[in-house]
């Protein structure tokens, strides 16, 4: 959206859905973009502060060395504010609440792009970490650090979602602080498109995300779960999160995942550096009635969009956002299960068939057991291993007939041959940890070692 037209005040329900409809693309430019947050550890195990402290060990000196050895641009929330982000191209890197830290890839073509970029980011952070005794590790959940232990990056909004979530939901303050996921970012060519890839996102990712578990520890001991990351997400605000199961069934229309966003309630408004806290009121209500002069902007609506959180998120891209975070090998696995699954029609097809098998009531019920037992749940019958199994045939026939190549002659399909390898044997990425560190108190330095970015 241009900056002339971000502040113009929304005039009618037209406005509401016009961001939808302006980021439709057509099939010969469909990309795929992936985000994969990380936490960072001292050689110890001790939580990274965002500021130094007691030495050179910050997540603020990451940014700065990156910035100047890798060629990122510095950014900062308002003019003499803290450099909280960095940009390169069209691709970002943030700061979440509690200093974890995301890339943003950019929209690519291939995977095989989208491994080089992830690879190569992973390789650029090391090299600016590693004299500094920081870590990065590729999980869902912080496996050391208590709450009180983890830093809160400066950023407006986070001050505002601290105060208000949780009276929403017990495990909000662990979701903001000590959570990391990977998710995968798609194109849609029309409304039709999109609600087809929503829904099939909506059914297929909690089964997704049991292949991705990767949180078994918590403040140095392994809990039994296999993604403390996904029990966290059971309870953090209901208005705001889950699998919308009103938008199953029924005509596809931007107007119906519309009117659940009027209904979530807000939280803030912002004018230049100025923010407006508003979490006692809906966006519906805002529209009719404003706030304290304020009128409601098609920047306010954007904004409100961006702060849902569903498992499938319909913005300027769908987003399936609901694995754990991975080792940087592992990355490229997730949003190869979705270009698999959503961007060539006959696998599409039957993998909407696949998830029409699937009933709400029956995936709600098995999300506890996904967290804690991973490929070993039950859904309907049957073994998540097997669910994932099947969704990974159809990920891989649907990339094979892409026929998207490498240098090497290669498909799209040795993106998923991590995750096949593990599906095969049962197993999610915590099980492979959880062998490789099985003390129920590791070594910090053996649980780093494992689990590294």
């Amino acid at each position: 959206m241009a900056d002339s037209q971000a502040y113009l005040p929304i005039t009618g329900p037209d406005d509401l859905v016009a961001m939808f409809h302006a980021s439709e693309k057509p099939r010969a430019v469909w990309q795929i973009g992936t985000e994969a947050e990380k936490c960072g550890v001292r050689a110890d195990g001790s939580a990274l502060p965002f500021e130094k402290t007691d030495g050179p060990a910050a997540v603020r000196t990451v940014l700065e060395r990156l910035a100047e050895r890798h060629g990122w641009s510095k950014e900062s929330e308002y003019e003499g504010g803290p450099c909280i982000a960095l940009k390169r191209g069209r691709a970002s890197i943030t700061l979440e609440p509690g200093a974890q830290l995301e890339i943003s890839g950019s929209p690519l073509d291939t995977l095989h792009e989208t491994s080089l970029e992830l690879l190569g980011h992973a390789a650029e952070l090391r090299a600016v970490s590693d004299d500094l005794g920081i870590a990065w590790l590729g999980l869902g959940f912080h496996p050391f650090a208590k709450r009180e232990e983890l830093p809160w990056v400066p950023k407006l909004r986070y001050a505002v979602m601290r105060e208000y979530l949780p009276t929403r939901g017990k495990y909000a303050i662990d979701m903001m602080l000590r959570t990391c996921t990977v998710q995968a970012n798609l194109d849609y060519a029309d409304v039709d498109d999109a609600f087809q890839k929503l829904r099939i996102g909506l059914r297929l990712q909690p089964i997704v995300a049991a292949a991705f578990a990767s949180s078994p520890w918590v403040e140095g001991r392994a809990t039994g779960e296999r993604s403390r990351r996904l029990h966290v997400w059971s309870s953090v605000d209901p208005d705001r999160q889950g699998l919308l199961p009103q938008l199953w069934d029924g005509p596809a229309s931007y107007e119906r995942y519309v009117e659940w966003a009027l209904d979530a309630p807000m939280f803030l408004i912002k004018r230049g550096g100025t923010l407006h806290k508003n979490t006692g009121q809906t966006f519906r209500s805002f529209l009719k009635d404003g706030f304290e002069g304020l009128v409601a902007t098609h920047a306010d609506w954007e904004t409100h969009v961006n702060s849902l959180f569903p498992e499938a998120r319909l913005k300027r891209t769908l987003e399936m956002r609901g694995a754990d975070g991975q080792k940087a090998g592992m990355l490229t696995a997730l949003p190869a299960i979705w270009k698999g699954l959503l961007y060539e029609d006959a696998t599409r097809a039957k993998a909407e068939a696949l998830a029409s098998r699937v009933t709400y009531d029956a995936l709600e019920a098995a999300r506890p057991d996904i967290a804690n037992q991973g490929l070993r749940a039950k859904l309907q019958g049957r073994s998540l291993q097997e669910w994932v199994g099947e969704v990974l045939e159809l990920a891989e026939s649907g990339l094979q007939r892409l026929g998207v190549l490498d240098a090497q002659g290669r498909d799209e399909r040795i993106h998923l041959a991590p995750l096949r390898a593990l599906v095969e044997k049962g197993l999610t990425p915590a099980d492979e940890l959880l062998a490789a560190v099985p003390s129920e108190t590791p070594d910090p330095k053996a649980l780093i070692e494992a689990s590294r970015f």
